[in-house]
């Protein structure tokens, strides 16, 4: 039997998806009973026509990964809105009762939605190619072959085999166990893992924490637990997002103000006025469509898709879009260190042999636990490096026995029969673990780790069962293994943004924590001096939370203490992501807000996290972080524009009714204001680099600014417009009195506009200039003066108008300032 052995963190360093029992793509070879297990001679799979029946039977895995919507919920999600009904009722409305001119705002919402879909299916083709890169690959058994094949090629009755971290993807029943331990936290929620035997049932989302074994299919595609559990809930999801869930609140209140506003407007204008009937009719319809601000659920759509793809370009996988938005909001990350802060490679660069032990034969001893373990993770790596298999005779060392890893125990064993038919069992793992308090060697150990050198305890025990409880009690150190780890080169700049960042770092690992602290020091992490060992961390959420708070760096952490600490920063308010790639850190990435998984990790920790680093860079994580501020600080920005417009829309609607006059702006020439002061600049600004950190409270913040901005506008506009209609009289005063109004509306929008495209560069200033000489060639050219019915008539009332806006012009900057020293920024 042969097993994986551990480093001292007590953490996997994933390697490639191999089986326990033999490499991929070898052969099972009766000749050479040592290639597999006893049990598994008799399993060799199945044959290549029994594949080819059960396929075309319909027995096979077909249940799509799906780490987007597909093409049809794209469109439909982006047309069959409320708003585009509304919108859609009025277009065809207007198309009968006005020239086209008035309904050119239907026009704009079929561009907007198209765009919508275009960027959503470009991020959705973005999702789907980086989700197949990083699909692990299952080992099937066909043919007495061993080879990779994708997820949904499995048939029923293939033999899959298991390894640490491999993730069972159909279910089935055991074949074969070698200590196989399976943790099915993820569907029981029970974080013990549970150990399988032959004829015992695995599901389909549970995951391998050690040993190996293979498992017979006895459910495959959609009949599969997990494959009805992922019907339910795709990954592509809107939840926990402070962004959409806010702008569905704002929507709400739109359409509660927006019904009775309109049902009043439509009696105004079509009962109180003895107008001409479609006149009416498109005053009407100018009224109630500004009110709708239908753009801003698209651009937020179009802005998270575009962050998708700009990310999926640096090899980061968003599993949740949410995700982008989440880490921008993130104040505390968590790092697993191994594969984070370090590479996964180590180097020996010293054994000690303890108690008079002799160089000689625990070199043999080391060679022997390399040479049994066809998975070796980087501790153990090294150690084949350094004492490959084939030199001296532990070739004909025979092994009895194995215990697997476990991040609970922090060791791992073996049994041998040498070469004299003597037997030896060893333990190898962390010395502050398999060394009782005050043994003298902790004090050489405790010098070593303060070097931040890793350093494995070989330890001889008493035969017996590896796997109980009691196994490490009366062992015989027999040597130190000290090992160098490699640092990452973008580690300490990655950790020096998050510093700037205002973002606390916390190490917590399962490697000695002093050992830990030196290397987070050396990448000039702050406070890397204050150290915790978890053995000695409280259990009381409140008192874990403020421990959490005072130390930087955790040692010896379990991984059920791993998402305790996530959930004890939690209560304290803390928005947390976590970091890993071993399947010890699965239970914490699944609770952490937001969970970043290394593409190389392990495929269970790749599932459950929103966020896969393809390339296994931690420095990646600076990128995702900016552009989620870059999605949320230009959203924020842009809903006020939206807002502004809801606002004075529905005051200028309310005043209208109140006041019993004509509605002042036909459809055309709001259209008009929204396209220069709203749709295109915002499209621009939401797209622009921007690296404020994220702020709560979204719709209050939106909202502060939105609703005085719009009851100026509204205020300005309807009293350009009472002053217009005293001034002017006889045939063609209305259009006359709507070209005042629609100036004012006008001037006082590109101020609101100039005031959220702040700090000014040459982009931005060109943006707002571009936009005023829009409106300026649609006033002075005779055909668009026509097409837009805006003419100005005489020189009193427009510098009349323009004295108004400056006045609004003038409130605004006094509100705006007014709220930021209130409320803040």
């Amino acid at each position: 039997m042969t097993q994986r052995a551990l480093d001292s963190s007590g953490e996997q360093t994933p390697g490639p998806s191999r089986p326990a029992m033999i490499d991929a793509g070898a052969e099972l070879d009766p000749v050479h009973p040592m290639d597999l297990p006893p049990s598994a001679h008799d399993a060799t799979g199945l044959t290549t026509a029994e594949v080819a029946e059960r396929v075309a039977r319909g027995e096979v895995n077909d249940v799509p990964v799906r780490s987007s919507r597909s093409v049809t919920e794209i469109v439909r999600a982006n047309v069959f809105t409320r708003f585009n009904l509304i919108i859609g009722v009025l277009w065809v409305i207007m198309l009968f009762v006005a020239p086209i001119q008035d309904s050119l705002f239907g026009f704009v919402i079929v561009a907007n939605t198209g765009i919508g879909i275009i960027q959503e299916w470009r991020a959705k083709k973005t999702l789907d190619s980086l989700a197949v890169i990083g699909e692990a690959k299952p080992t099937v058994r066909r043919d007495g072959k061993a080879a990779e094949i994708s997820t949904h090629e499995i048939v029923l009755g293939d033999v899959v085999e298991l390894g640490p971290g491999d993730k069972v993807v159909v279910d089935g029943t055991v074949a074969e166990a070698d200590s196989l331990e399976v943790d099915e936290s993820l569907l029981t929620g029970e974080a013990d893992p549970v150990l399988k035997r032959p004829g015992d049932p695995v599901m389909s989302g549970s995951f391998v924490v050690a040993g190996g074994g293979a498992f017979t299919a006895t459910k495959v595609g959609r009949e599969a637990y997990a494959a009805q559990l992922a019907e339910e809930a795709s990954r592509f999801t809107l939840v926990h997002s402070e962004l959409r869930s806010g702008i569905s609140t704002i929507l709400k209140y739109v359409t509660w103000m927006m019904v009775p506003t309109a049902i009043g407007l439509i009696i105004s204008q079509l009962v109180v006025k003895d107008n001409n009937f479609k006149d009416s009719v498109a005053r009407t319809v100018g009224g109630i469509v500004p009110m709708i601000p239908e753009g801003l659920v698209l651009l937020t759509s179009v802005a998270f898709a575009i962050g998708v793809v700009r990310l999926g370009r640096k090899q980061c996988l968003v599993q949740e879009l949410p995700a982008i938005e989440g880490l921008a909001r993130v104040d505390v990350v968590c790092l697993d260190k191994t594969g984070t802060l370090t590479e996964g490679g180590m180097d020996i660069t010293e054994v000690r042999p303890l108690n008079g032990s002799d160089e000689a034969y625990v070199h043999q001893v080391l060679r022997s636990l390399g040479s049994s373990d066809p998975r070796p993770n980087a501790s153990l790596q090294a150690i084949i490096d350094a004492y490959p298999a084939g030199e001296g005779t532990a070739a004909s060392w025979t092994v009895t026995d194995a215990l697997p890893f476990s991040s609970a125990r922090k060791y791992s064993g073996a049994a041998f029969t040498e070469t004299d038919g003597s037997s030896s069992a060893w333990l190898l793992g962390a010395p502050d673990v398999l060394l009782p308090e005050g043994d003298p060697t902790l004090d050489e150990i405790e010098h070593l780790n303060q070097q931040g050198l890793r350093v494995l305890l070989l330890a001889r025990v008493p035969s017996g069962e590896l796997d109980a409880p009691d196994a490490a009690e009366g062992d015989v150190p027999t040597a130190l293994v000290v090992l160098e780890q490699r640092l990452r080169p973008d580690a300490e700049e990655t950790l020096k943004y998050f510093a700037q960042q205002n973002v606390a770092t916390k190490v917590i690992s399962g490697d000695n924590a002093v050992s830990v602290g030196a290397v987070a020091g050396k990448l000039g992490l702050a406070g890397a001096e204050n150290t915790l060992d978890a053995r000695k961390m409280p259990t009381d959420p409140d008192d874990m939370a403020t421990a959490m708070e005072q130390n930087a760096v955790f040692g010896r952490v379990t991984p059920q203490q791993k998402r305790d600490m996530v959930a004890a920063l939690q209560s304290r308010g803390h928005t947390v992501a976590m970091t890993g790639d071993g399947v010890n850190d699965v239970l914490a990435l699944k609770d952490a807000d937001i969970g970043v998984s290394m593409g190389s990790g392990s495929e269970a920790t790749r599932a459950v996290a929103q966020i896969v680093l393809l390339n296994n860079s931690f420095a990646t994580l600076p990128s995702v972080v900016a552009e989620g501020r870059r999605v949320i600080g230009n959203i924020t920005r842009v809903a006020t524009l939206f807002l502004t417009k809801t606002v004075y829309s529905v005051l200028l609607a309310i005043l209208v009714v109140c006041t019993q006059v004509e509605y002042p702006f036909l459809p055309r020439h709001l259209t008009l204001l929204s396209t220069l002061t709203i749709g295109v600049p915002a499209f621009f600004l939401a797209l622009a680099p921007n690296k404020e950190r994220a702020q709560p409270h979204f719709v209050r913040r939106v909202m502060r600014y939105a609703i005085p901005s719009g009851v100026i506008a509204a205020t300005a506009t309807f009293t350009t417009y009472l002053v217009a209609r005293h001034h002017y009289a006889g045939p063609g005063a209305l259009e006359a009195e709507t070209s005042a109004a629609t100036l004012t509306l006008f001037l006082t929008s590109m101020w609101v506009l100039a005031i959220i495209a702040r700090p000014y560069t040459w982009w931005r200033i060109a943006l707002v200039a571009a936009m005023g000489l829009g409106f300026l060639i649609v006033l002075v050219v005779p055909w668009l003066q026509d097409f837009f019915a805006l003419k100005l008539v005489g020189t009193t009332m427009p510098w009349t108008a323009v004295g108004i806006a400056v006045a609004a012009a003038a409130l605004l900057e006094f509100s705006w300032r007014l709220v930021g020293r209130r409320f803040g920024a």
